[in-house]
């Protein structure tokens, strides 16, 4: 179907946005472009609370994804109303993906968005990561990523096994991979969204503080100097020989 692949576009024409599942919780990191100078930071949030234990983050077309965290808040209250308990993230992530395919085979258009749903199941003591796509499909990961940049990134999520990682240390690496992956020549300026769901954050949905991230982005930036220069020390190496 073409206008599922043209959904499919969409997304993978927006900025990047990468998860992962490490060994105390679970990490969203959205690079999220900004299209004007003079938007307020915070701004066109691409990250998400559905519920106290569950967090969506949204790739593609940000309208298309509020719908879709919209109809999650709403199953999330419902289940809470009918059953008197949160409803599990795989219960929630099967009926998004029954929504997003819905309307791939009726006469609405598919979603522009792909939705990474972290979340914590407190029956099982499991956090999990589940993606849907635009095409409906669900599955559940220790990594995905989504956006321009995912090849890329889910490169790096194997190389450096971030699933056998803590949070803290999950974060500078997503920091480090998202600013390696943009290229300020060609790309506008963006500002850098992570939430997490861990036992720092007591299990609940919430968005890392300031300080934590821009502590991670400065250690990204330093580390990617240091590269560039071990790298520029090995060209000169080959020269001489």
């Amino acid at each position: 179907m073409f206008q599922v692949e043209y959904a499919e576009k969409a997304v993978s024409n927006a900025g990047t946005v990468m998860s992962v599942r490490c060994t105390d919780g679970v990490i969203m990191g959205v690079e999220k472009i900004l299209i004007s100078k003079m938007l307020c930071e915070g701004t066109n949030r691409r990250l998400h609370a559905c519920d106290e234990h569950v967090g969506i983050g949204v790739g593609g077309i940000s309208a298309d994804g509020r719908q879709l965290v919209n109809k999650g808040r709403a199953e999330c209250r419902q289940y809470r109303e009918n059953y008197g308990m949160p409803i599990p993230p795989e219960v929630l992530a099967s009926r998004l993906a029954g929504v997003v395919h819905a309307y791939t085979r009726g006469y609405y258009r598919p979603f522009g968005c792909a939705i990474v749903i972290a979340g914590y199941d407190a029956d099982l003591k499991d956090h999990q990561l589940y993606m849907i796509e635009p095409n409906g499909a669900m599955a559940r990961y220790y990594g995905c990523a989504m956006g321009k940049g995912k090849q890329a990134a889910i490169t790096e999520i194997e190389k450096s096994k971030f699933f056998e990682m803590n949070c803290r240390d999950a974060i500078k690496q997503i920091a480090k991979t998202m600013h390696t992956l943009h290229d300020e020549v060609k790309d506008k300026p963006f500002e850098l969204e992570v939430a997490w769901i861990c036992e720092e954050s007591g299990w609940k949905h919430s968005m890392v503080s300031k300080q934590i991230r821009d502590e991670a982005v400065e250690w990204a930036k330093n580390k990617i100097e240091e590269e560039e220069m071990e790298d520029d020390d090995d060209d000169d190496d080959d020269d001489e020989d």
